[in-house]
């Protein structure tokens, strides 16, 4: 059971997430906080896992009680703000919910944050490889070009084919790899290394989060991507200028003069 901390101002959307937890297994919510202090009282002296906080609280701030934190738990922030979001990812925060909350959203967020804590307990032994520079073929797996490449999972080696792949996601140290077909699959490398090592003509960083397959692109606006498989990714501000010069002014259909 993953322990939970709610940190909000506001009691109906503190009342609101609670509720929402109660209902989702493998968590259980070990205190509530109607501030950032008191949740950091809470934090320096109890074991959590999960934090869920508000960031646009009196005193101290959501992202002011992460960044109060040397070690943290894993954090999602909840605000009816988006402009935070970019900030929020920065400091490697899991996920970022707008409110209202819903279900399926904090479901989904939770989901998240539990793949992350779970790979990286089972990962301690490769510590010394997860890090700056390192590559997949220090850790067991190989990116090729050639339309297809390999992760490792335990003792096997499994070949993802490079069409396949709709969009990779990162979870701090690592990497989620989404598939068609909804299948998800997680690797031990940054996705700053990652990038680095798949071709630049097929896959674009569109995000400091997200990685997209240009084939598996459907539609592009302001801020949102469209895929294929009906999967919306943000696309920041600081990436957007890149795309549309690179690949999509390339590809536009044209009007020329007769």
């Amino acid at each position: 059971m993953y322990r939970c901390l709610i940190a909000d101002d506001n009691i109906i959307e503190r009342d609101l997430l609670f509720m929402h937890l109660s209902s989702i297994e493998k968590v259980k919510v070990v205190a509530i906080c109607s501030s950032g202090e008191e949740a950091l009282q809470y934090l320096k002296e109890s074991t959590v896992d999960i934090v869920l906080s508000d960031i646009d609280m009196p005193g101290m701030t959501g992202i002011g009680l992460l960044k109060e934190l040397k070690q943290h738990p894993v954090f999602i922030f909840v605000s009816s703000y988006t402009e935070y979001a970019a900030e929020s990812y920065n400091l490697d925060a899991i996920d970022y919910i707008v409110k209202p909350a819903t279900l399926e959203r904090v479901q989904k967020a939770i989901d998240k944050a539990i793949d992350y804590i779970e790979i990286k307990n089972q990962s301690h032994h490769y510590s010394d490889k997860i890090q700056q520079g390192s590559t997949l073929e220090e850790i067991g797996s190989h990116i090729s070009t050639d339309g297809f490449f390999f992760i490792r999972e335990n003792n096997n080696y499994t070949k993802l084919n490079i069409q396949d792949i709709t969009f990779i996601e990162s979870m701090g140290d690592f990497s989620r790899i989404h598939t068609t077909g909804q299948k998800k699959f997680v690797v031990l490398v940054s996705l700053k290394n990652i990038e680095r090592q798949l071709t630049q003509k097929i896959f674009k960083r569109v995000h400091r989060q997200f990685i997209i397959n240009i084939l598996q692109t459907n539609t592009v606006n302001n801020n949102e991507i469209l895929l294929s498989d009906k999967s919306v990714i943000p696309l920041s501000m600081s990436y957007r200028q890149n795309l549309i010069e690179s690949v999509l002014d390339k590809k536009l259909l044209k009007r020329f003069g007769d």
